[in-house]
């Protein structure tokens, strides 16, 4: 039976949902949650709709129960891509609209239709089985199509995965905007490294980058407080986009610097712009090569004598052996679809203990017949046959 409960957190109190069905709910319910809403909450309610409150969209709360795996998709669950490191999406959805976002996150997406959030016991449980495959020295990396610190539950699944005997490093993707001095205490208990995006110094350029009012002098202030006033490391990893920031890499250098990023790893970590199928795509003032990259990279690595130009070997991230998979390309299965997938004609089914995104016009609850296309990395894909 679907229900909603509450959950209690040290400072509020959260409403989750336990099972992936629509749940209808009164006015009058409505309206009582609406009072109890804070800024914090990633669960929204309106009118027989539960919500992403960042980006308005449909919310699946995955659990165990919900028979949905944690393992074959790119925006939830766990990835292993054959290395010591394993990627943890806990959250899907983003505060912001990145001119240059790789998956086209925010409230103005026009490609995301569905956004997920798992329960953090049941997320915890999947990395420790996966680690469990690697050995010693894992690396917990924090992640997602979005913005992880939104997820509400960060404190319970850090404790959670920090309790594992093979995890060495916890690290965490940010912009920052979330972050207080408050947040950072509790990070501090269970963070080894943050990986900050910052993509300019200058206010103006920040609103145009980011596609929405962008915090920065906050963030700047949160970036100081990490690197001067915390155990945690931090590097800072802004993408070179030609045309806008151009000026503005060599001071986010100095910046970095200046203020002691990268106590144990690289204080910097500058990225190349890609353009991605299903992501944004700014009109640059040019279009570097890989290789013209690097020798960018390798001139302020010059000029400023401080690493830029990054390897694995600079994390102590190595080869490891994968969790096996189950599928294989060119197999075909028949399944029952779940639950709706990320974008738009996508969704997702069930096969041998993962979760498929199939390529298909069918709503949840069909059957479909699909082909298996897609297995790299232990995310898969399926197009209906």
């Amino acid at each position: 039976m679907v229900k909603i409960v509450e959950y209690e957190d040290a400072n509020d109190k959260i409403f989750l949902l336990r099972n992936i069905v629509e749940v209808r709910i009164s006015k009058e319910r409505y309206e009582k949650f609406a009072r109890k809403y804070t800024k914090e909450h990633i669960i929204s309610f309106k009118a027989d709709r539960i919500l992403n409150h960042f980006t308005h969209r449909p919310l699946i709360f995955i659990t165990r129960e919900s028979g949905i795996p944690l393992l074959g998709h790119p925006a939830f669950g766990i990835i292993d891509r054959g290395t010591n490191l394993i990627q943890v999406r806990p959250v899907t959805g983003c505060n912001l609209n990145c001119i240059f976002c790789s998956v086209d996150e925010g409230r103005k997406s026009k490609t995301r239709k569905t956004d997920y959030i798992v329960e953090p016991e049941y997320l915890a449980e999947v990395f420790n089985e996966v680690a469990s495959v690697k050995g010693e020295g894992v690396e917990a990396h924090i992640d997602g199509q979005g913005e992880p610190l939104l997820y509400p539950y960060m404190e319970e699944l850090l404790a959670r995965i920090k309790k594992n005997a093979n995890v060495s490093v916890v690290s965490m993707q940010t912009n920052g905007i979330p972050l207080s001095e408050r947040k950072l205490e509790m990070l501090e208990k269970f963070v080894t490294r943050i990986n900050l995006s910052l993509n300019t110094l200058d206010e103006r350029k920040a609103d145009l980058i980011h596609g929405a009012k962008y915090p920065l002098k906050h963030v700047l202030k949160i970036a100081e407080m990490i690197a001067k006033n915390s155990k945690i490391d931090l590097l800072i990893a802004p993408i070179w986009l030609p045309g806008y920031n151009d000026d503005d890499i060599p001071k986010i250098i100095e910046f970095a610097l200046d203020i002691g990023a990268g106590k144990r790893f690289p204080p910097l970590g500058i990225q190349k712009f890609i353009k991605y199928k299903t992501g944004r795509k700014p009109k640059l003032r040019r279009y570097d090569s890989f290789e013209d990259f690097y020798k960018r990279l390798e001139a302020l690595e010059d000029e400023y004598g401080v690493k830029l130009i990054l390897r694995r070997e600079d994390f102590g991230i190595e080869r490891r052996k994968r969790v096996p998979s189950p599928l294989k390309k060119g197999e075909r299965h028949r399944a029952r679809i779940v639950a709706d997938g990320r974008t738009h004609g996508e969704m997702l089914c069930v096969v041998k203990e993962r979760v498929v995104t199939v390529i298909t016009n069918k709503n949840v609850g069909d059957f479909v017949d699909f082909e298996i296309t897609r297995t790299k990395d232990g995310l898969f894909l399926g197009v209906e046959r």
